[in-house]
């Protein structure tokens, strides 16, 4: 195969890679050369089959999609319907099972009491210990918002064994995250679009990349096939900013995630699709059952599958997610100013803008960059 006849490569099929292909495609009728280092389409999003039971489940962790952009909402829709799913979270805290986020019905069970909502806020604040100052790190916010037994009990060394690294090292920002409720309402979003497709993710992204202008590389590292590219290429990558130039400023801090299936004679395991273990003793972070995404598929009633989910740091070999400290964040904003720099080079996405995005949000990426970024290019492109 001829590479460098594509003015046009993509970095990586997840929902960045995959929504600025099908744009180019469907709008500008131009061909794609799609690279992809894994066996398969789709990013972290990409579902399978276990050919066991049946049971649809996404290989890399639950992934609810929710929204209140309606122009991601309209554009998605093209390609795939949404079931009626809503995402609830529990957890298993010495051997009891509490609502999360923390709601109020978490707070009652956990103390044995009966508040109101209106209470609430009096209460916690006779538990907590007025801060001096804004809160500076993760658990100093944590501890601000919620008190410190409830942080130890739900989050501390959940986020230890999430992130391997002490909370104080964390930014305050990312308990932003972190829902907290005064009421009962237990549904993990409040977005007015929520679910899982109906087909399946994999499905979805079959249609997003079904045109034949497309052409899917698997198996490819985009680094040993780089001086075989066209030299004027418009390149859209969605990999590890800081392999793209080379670590010349330093490697970022990754951490990443491994799963352990086990395949469970009963019809349903946990009552959930999700449930965290935050103590410190278990060395999974959270089980995932993946039965309970499609409520409206009739799955076998003899067995069930299950994952546990767990954390650790990476080389960089495998990232899932930016581990954000200052001494990262610094690192990344050398990699940023070097990649404004670049012409018809767009680094974005999740590993690309070293940052936490939900699907909505790359999705909307993606359109913006192919709108104010690439369509009006193409006039120029040769």
């Amino acid at each position: 195969m001829d590479l460098s006849e594509y003015s046009f490569v993509i970095v990586g099929s997840g929902l960045l890679g995959s929504v600025v292909a099908e744009r180019i495609t469907s709008q500008l009728g131009q061909k794609i050369l799609l690279i992809e280092k894994r066996n398969h389409v789709g990013g972290n999003c990409f579902s399978e089959v276990d050919k066991e039971t049946n049971i649809e489940f996404h290989k890399y962790g639950t992934h609810i999609f929710h929204t209140d952009n309606e122009r991601v909402w309209k554009y998605i829709n093209q390609f795939t319907n949404f079931n009626s799913y809503r995402h609830q979270v529990l957890s298993s805290y010495q051997n009891k099972i509490y609502q999360l986020p923390i709601n109020l019905e978490t707070i009652n069970s956990f103390y044995n009491i009966t508040l109101k909502p209106f209470e609430v806020d009096d209460f916690l604040a006779r538990l907590k210990t007025p801060l001096e100052k804004a809160p500076s790190n993760f658990e100093e916010k944590a501890i601000s918002i919620i008190g410190k037994d409830l942080y130890e009990a739900f989050i501390k060394s959940y986020t230890e064994k999430q992130w391997q690294v002490d909370p104080k090292q964390l930014p305050a920002s990312i308990f932003n995250r972190l829902p907290f409720r005064k009421n009962y309402h237990e549904s993990y979003y409040f977005d007015k679009w929520q679910g899982v497709p109906t087909d399946g993710y994999a499905t979805m992204f079959n249609k997003l990349l079904s045109d034949k202008k497309i052409t899917v590389l698997l198996n490819t590292d985009f680094f040993s096939v780089r001086n075989q590219l066209k030299k004027n290429a418009i390149i859209i990558y969605s990999g590890p900013i800081d392999k793209f130039f080379d670590y010349r400023f330093g490697k970022l801090s990754w951490r990443t995630l491994s799963f352990h299936q086990e395949t469970i004679s009963v019809e349903d395991f946990q009552g959930n699709a999700v449930i965290n273990y935050p103590e410190k003793e278990i060395p999974y972070i959270r089980i995932h059952e993946p039965k309970h995404l499609h409520p409206e598929r009739n799955y076998t009633t003899e067995k069930t599958i299950i994952f546990k989910e767990y954390s650790m740091k990476d080389d960089g070999k495998n990232p899932f997610y930016p581990i954000l400290s200052d001494d990262n964040q610094q690192k990344y904003d050398l990699y940023k100013k070097e990649a404004d720099q670049l012409k018809n080079v767009f680094i974005a996405g999740r590993l690309g803008d070293y940052k936490y995005y939900d699907m909505h949000q790359t999705i909307e990426k993606a359109l913006d960059i192919f709108e104010t970024g690439i369509a009006p290019q193409i006039g120029t492109i040769s």
